[in-house]
């Protein structure tokens, strides 16, 4: 009797790791279809380099929120927060930045103002979600309500501070560090997304940290027997987060040369989406972060495909991920016994 190799047999252990996992082959598969279909319906758009490009500046935007939540919903919790936390530390940046390096300025002056810039939003974003991570592990409030709160909180600053108006006129310096692109094809706002992605990654599957973060996701009253400090994790988990949503403000800060409350007022429920079509169980304790990178691509590519048609409006965009998100959590309910498991798995033959 002999067996058939398949193609999982012949990868790496990490590959044939990942793509155990139903949602990550599902994603995969998805994004295939998707690929192809964009090529044939679509081929001179889908051959442009500019096409691609324009890709890779917008979904760091969103991708860098969905990161944040990713932590927080595998802890068990969630962060509705994270746009009026990108918003209000961009405002912030730009007001900083516009303070330090008025127009005009010296060009050794607008790099300080970026650097300043940079550092100070990192530090808010940092503030804001330890203020939503405190909330839920010692005032011991219910995740979706302390960031539903604090997104509006976080808005209504936002507003306070710009009186309602875009802070525009950034430093040129700003525009062009940010807007650079390595080997003249790379935009710099994707190298930032893969940092982001990679921190993520060596600290869910290198560190302790990841570790406790799904030991308390799967199981709150078995990790707190363990001694697990839990308060801490929380807020630092949330902390985390706030710095991801900073970090989407610095981006948004980038592609529209200014800052505004309501800036990306959809990404909320767009990287929730992501989190979940990312196979991150919404109850905490499992999920990979393969899912969601690929999760973030397959819907920018759906956007970019959407985008060629003139006939769809972006209007629609909302109902189009909202009904994503809803058949998503349909066929994760309907998939707890394995079924949809089963069926995509990749088998051997024997024969």
């Amino acid at each position: 009797m002999t067996t058939t190799m398949t193609p999982t047999t012949r990868m790496p252990r990490g590959l044939r790791t990942m793509f155990r996992d139903a949602h990550v082959t599902r994603l995969a598969v998805v994004l295939v279809a998707l690929l192809a279909f964009f090529a044939i319906v679509k081929w001179p758009n889908f051959s442009s380099v500019a096409t691609w490009q324009s890709m890779a500046m917008q979904f760091p935007e969103f991708g860098l929120l969905a990161l944040g939540v990713m932590l927080t919903m595998v802890l068990g919790g969630i962060d509705l927060s994270v746009v009026g936390t990108a918003n209000m530390t961009a405002i912030a940046t730009a007001m900083l930045m516009l303070k330090i390096a008025p127009e005009g300025s010296a060009s050794s002056t607008g790099y300080l103002a970026l650097g300043a810039g940079v550092a100070f939003s990192l530090v808010v974003g940092a503030v804001a979600g330890a203020i939503n991570g405190f909330l839920v592990a010692k005032v011991k409030i219910p995740a979706i309500l302390v960031t539903l709160g604090t997104f509006e909180l976080y808005t209504g600053i936002a507003l306070v501070i710009s009186g309602g108006k875009p802070i525009s006129g950034m430093p040129p310096e700003y525009a062009y560090v940010m807007g650079s692109r390595i080997a003249s094809y790379i935009p710099m706002v994707l190298i930032i997304f893969v940092i982001g992605a990679v921190i993520v990654w060596y600290l869910m599957n290198r560190t302790a940290f990841g570790t406790k973060l799904y030991m308390l996701g799967s199981n709150e009253t078995a990790a707190n027997f363990t001694g697990l400090k839990t308060t801490s994790l929380i807020v630092r988990t949330y902390t985390i987060s706030g710095v991801f949503a900073a970090s989407a403000g610095l981006v948004m800060l980038a592609n529209y040369n200014s800052a505004k409350a309501d800036y990306g007022s959809t990404y909320t429920l767009l990287a929730i989406l992501i989190v979940v079509l990312g196979g991150i169980n919404p109850n905490g304790g499992t999920g990979r972060l393969a899912g969601v990178v690929l999760a973030v691509v397959v819907l920018q590519v759906l956007s970019s495909l959407l985008n060629t048609f003139p006939g769809v409006s972006n209007f629609y965009r909302p109902l189009i991920w909202g009904g994503v998100l809803l058949l998503v959590i349909i066929i994760n309910q309907w998939d707890k016994r394995g079924n949809l498991t089963r069926m995509l798995r990749w088998k051997g033959t024997r024969s």
